[in-house]
């Protein structure tokens, strides 16, 4: 790897790398589902990279022009961006939520939503009102031959992998009921000559004691295995981490006053307090659940994502993005007005668990501004020397992601792509290359918002070295393939790829 070259601190207004009416122009719905072929490609499309790139997001940031108040309430948009044989097909539609449904039905906003999103009417309207709206706009995958859109308060969608139309709750074979949370951060153990490959994922149902359940799944979608567990406290975990012998969980330092919550003043999640002198604990809860769940404290911190841990010795190492604080949501602020400026960088830390003196340490391993953290799928729960993020183009402080990062965790170096000044990205996601046996080899996804031409653009990285195989495109460096599409995508949350092709017409 290559290291990134020393830059000018971009922290002044002047040498900012960005502007933010640029990084606004994607924060509008998208109210339309296409279905084409991409003609539009600058550079060529690997021949052999097939299979569909699942992305999930929140495609309606109004409800019939009335805007919601954080993103994260908006109703989910799968996008499925198909590849075959150097081409590539594009398609989106809105999962079709018992909410989304009553809300186009009505023709006017009919649920609150967690970020803050109030219905007309003011706190009277909005008070004692608890309904969940499962808007599905976290994550989706495919396992077991079904597709799932995924949010973690509730249960999953199931939609048809071919043309993405709803087909309606997912029970799990009646394991899950209407409203069972499911979490949006499944993993995938891919397994070894002794153990076949899972999808490993939890449940987190938050009081003043917290259940964490996990379920694992075979291969073909059944669960296999299901255990509870009661930790003392809120929990607020978004993701977790896994090893062949452990789940990891997170414990933020967090509480939950649901008062202003009851009385319609504020959403679930604008209730939720950092405590800063409060440790954050690490549960490590044993993949069978006969053995014994352990606990192990760290300096407090917050932590929605992880990249991947795995066992070495008497230790478990997790890799994880860490905020040094909860980035709270200001109930009086318009999120396309956010200060970056004023907000806590996520940065990527390395955490060793001794199981002996349960003792955590943990070192910085990247400084810059980084979020959305993607491994090799087959390096799920093992040791790992690469590591793909989103992250800020300027080198301190907070900001919009607008470039990709790839880090090698046990030595420090890093290699650098950004589509600054006026392209703003989301989750990379890898794609091995067919019969490869180094780590990198592949592909890196990412959809990439061009606020110049106001549009959105999947683009297609070398994972080996992210500007090789460089075209010229504009100022700088262009990715191996830059395919445009005919609109814009709001700025999405998780995804997955799979090598099953999906079927489009010709």
């Amino acid at each position: 790897m290559q290291t990134i070259p020393s830059q000018q601190n971009t922290s002044s207004c002047e040498s900012k790398p960005y502007k933010l009416e640029d990084w606004q122009g994607a924060n509008c719905s998208l109210n339309q589902e296409y279905d084409y072929w991409i003609e539009d490609v600058e550079g060529e499309i690997p021949t052999n990279l097939n299979g569909t790139l699942f992305r999930n997001g929140p495609g309606l940031l109004d409800i019939f022009g009335r805007e919601i108040h954080h993103p994260f309430d908006g109703d989910g948009m799968i996008c499925a961006i198909a590849f075959s044989n150097g081409c590539a097909h594009f398609r989106n539609r809105f999962v079709r939520t018992e909410g989304y449904c009553a809300e186009q039905k009505a023709g006017r906003m009919v649920y609150r939503g967690v970020f803050g999103t109030e219905k007309p009417g003011g706190w009277l309207a909005n008070a004692f009102d608890l309904r969940k709206k499962n808007v599905a706009n976290t994550n989706i995958i495919y396992w077991g031959e079904k597709l799932l859109a995924l949010w973690e308060a509730s249960h999953p969608y199931r939609l048809d992998p071919n043309t993405l139309e709803t087909l309606g709750i997912e029970t799990l074979d009646g394991v899950l009921h209407k409203d069972s949370p499911f979490a949006a951060h499944p993993m995938i153990d891919p397994g070894d000559e002794n153990r076949e490959p899972r999808l490993v994922t939890f449940a987190i149902k938050p009081g003043p004691i917290t259940t964490i359940s996990v379920y694992e799944l075979n291969q073909a979608g059944k669960v296999v295995q299901q255990h509870d567990h009661r930790i003392p406290g809120f929990a607020f975990i978004h993701d977790f981490a896994i090893t062949p012998n452990y789940c990891l969980f997170f414990q933020n330092p967090v509480s939950f006053n649901p008062l202003p919550y009851l009385l319609g003043f504020r959403g679930a999640a604008e209730c939720i307090k950092f405590h800063r002198r409060s440790p954050t604990k690490i549960w490590l809860i044993p993949r069978d659940p006969s053995q014994e769940v352990q606990v192990i404290e760290t300096d407090p911190c917050f932590v929605f994502h992880h990249a991947n841990a795995f066992e070495q010795g008497d230790e478990l190492i997790v890799d994880s993005v860490c905020y040094e604080t909860f980035p709270g949501i200001d109930h009086n602020l318009n999120y396309q007005e956010i200060d970056f400026d004023a907000r806590p960088p996520a940065q990527l830390w390395r955490f060793h668990l001794n199981l002996k003196t349960k003792t955590a340490q943990r070192d910085l391993l990247v400084e810059r501004s980084c979020e959305f953290p993607f491994i090799h799928p087959d390096r799920i729960g093992k040791p790992h020397q690469c590591i793909f993020l989103a992250a800020a183009h300027q080198p301190q402080g907070d900001a919009p992601q607008q470039a990709i990062i790839k880090v090698d965790p046990e030595y420090g170096e890093q290699e650098f792509w950004s589509a600054a000044p006026k392209g703003f990205l989301g989750e990379p996601v890898f794609v091995p290359r067919p019969g490869s046996t180094q780590e990198d080899d592949g592909w890196v996804l990412t959809l990439v918002y061009d606020a110049d031409h106001n549009r959105t653009d999947v683009v297609i990285l070398d994972g080996t070295c992210l500007e090789k195989g460089a075209i010229a495109f504009g100022t700088g460096l262009c990715p191996i393939a830059r395919l445009h599409l005919k609109h814009h995508i709001p700025y999405g949350l998780h995804g997955s790829f799979t090598n099953e092709r999906m079927k489009y017409e010709e």
